[in-house]
């Protein structure tokens, strides 16, 4: 089998962060959602998404293809259902389609497939809020996948482990003094990653690949720090993409925070509404705050996004793509993409500003913006034109 990974209809629940990558891009637990893919089938995927995303994310086609939607992760079952799957059969999980088998010159016609129910238990997002609260099953079940059958690199004496049989520590990982805690669920510390000295850390707790936890970290449970980030401070059930950094103190909670991203010193995010009512997010599909139904959400930020130091956001606050944040004051809780400014106000962050800082970002990690990036990011500002003022 082929397997495409597709967006659905809810893509727009996950912007801002689906405007720069498709669903299967996001990180959700330990891995990105096409990475959990790969290694179900032990075979590289491909995205059917907007097609302006198609020259970074492309579909790759064959004679025979599975199409999967994004929005699950794969178990066992789910698994043995797709590869039992016959050409006119759709597995459906209740009104939505989870997978289907095309021919490559065929299109979907569902009301010809027989449909197949799941009863399972599945794991899968249908709101971006989902990426925070849901991240403890999903690093718990990512934990189980990248940890099967090995044995961890050992853990210094000097670290205090609790439940250390859950605690798997990767190959070049470097750890000092501190405390993990895996009572209620586990800790995965990645490749060449680092904790830093008297840093604190609960599962479910995931620190990836060459990402560091700099030192007297209070980390909670739920927490997903991705690659190449630098994280201080006292966090708790928030998932970093990638690249990014909160390297110093300040609080972040149930919060997601895209890639090339950069929280400067003492940045606070609320989570709790002072009367504790359920928090309401800004939708981009209706143009307007929706109720999550959530009494504890923080920060949402899109890729390539930066706020100055003693930055305040509001609780349910969005950052769009590429906006530059600063001043003093509570900024909006709607930040809309390519937007420079705060509380006082905000113009609109140029492209070629934008493409200067974030190249010189992503030398820093050795990396380059291609004009696959550059063209991507031109879109998203004339899409997201209309929520600028000048």
């Amino acid at each position: 089998m082929n397997p495409i990974l597709f967006d659905d209809h809810l893509r727009s629940q996950f912007l801002p962060l689906t405007f720069t990558r498709p669903i299967a891009d996001l990180r959700f637990g330990i891995l990105k959602i096409s990475e959990k893919w790969e290694k179900a089938f032990n075979s590289e995927i491909s995205y059917q998404t907007e097609n302006y995303l198609t020259s970074k994310f492309p579909k790759t086609i064959s004679s025979e293809n599975v199409y999967i939607n994004a929005r699950y992760c794969p178990n066992s079952a789910l698994i043995s259902a797709i590869q039992n799957l016959k050409k006119d059969e759709v597995l459906m999980h209740g009104e939505t389609i989870v997978a289907y088998i095309l021919d490559k010159n065929s299109t979907l016609d569902i009301s010809k497939l027989n449909t197949i129910p799941i009863h399972f238990e599945l794991l899968y997002v249908e709101h971006i809020t989902d990426l925070f609260s849901k991240n403890h099953r999903a690093i718990e079940a990512d934990f189980e996948i990248l940890t099967a059958g090995r044995t961890s690199e050992s853990i210094p004496e000097t670290v205090t482990c609790f439940n250390k049989e859950r605690i798997f520590v990767e190959k070049g990982a470097k750890l000092y003094n501190g405390t993990l805690n895996a009572t209620d669920g586990p800790i995965y510390i990645g490749k060449d990653a680092e904790v830093m000295e008297n840093a604190a850390i609960r599962g479910p707790f995931a620190l990836c690949d060459h990402a560091t936890v700099k030192m007297g970290a209070k980390i909670y449970t739920g927490t997903t720090i991705g690659p190449h980030s630098k994280v201080g401070g006292e966090v708790s059930n928030s998932l970093i993409q990638g690249f990014s950094n909160k390297g110093h103190d300040g609080f972040l909670g149930n919060s997601v925070i895209g890639e090339w991203c950069n929280l400067g010193a003492d940045t606070n995010t609320s989570n709790l509404k002072n009367n504790y009512a359920s928090v309401k997010l800004w939708d981009y599909e209706s143009s307007r705050f929706k109720d999550t139904g959530l009494q504890f959400c923080g920060l949402i930020m899109g890729d390539h996004s930066k706020c100055s130091i003693n930055m305040m956001f509001n609780t349910g606050t969005i950052v769009g793509v590429s906006a530059n944040i600063f001043g003093s004051g509570f900024p909006r809780n709607f930040v809309p993409s390519f937007s420079w400014g705060g509380s006082q106000g905000v113009i609109t962050y140029k492209l070629n500003k934008v493409f200067e800082v974030a190249d010189i970002v992503m030398k820093r990690r050795s990396l380059n913006l291609t004009e696959e990036d550059r063209t991507i990011l031109e879109h998203i500002f004339e899409a997201t034109s209309s929520y600028r003022r000048d």
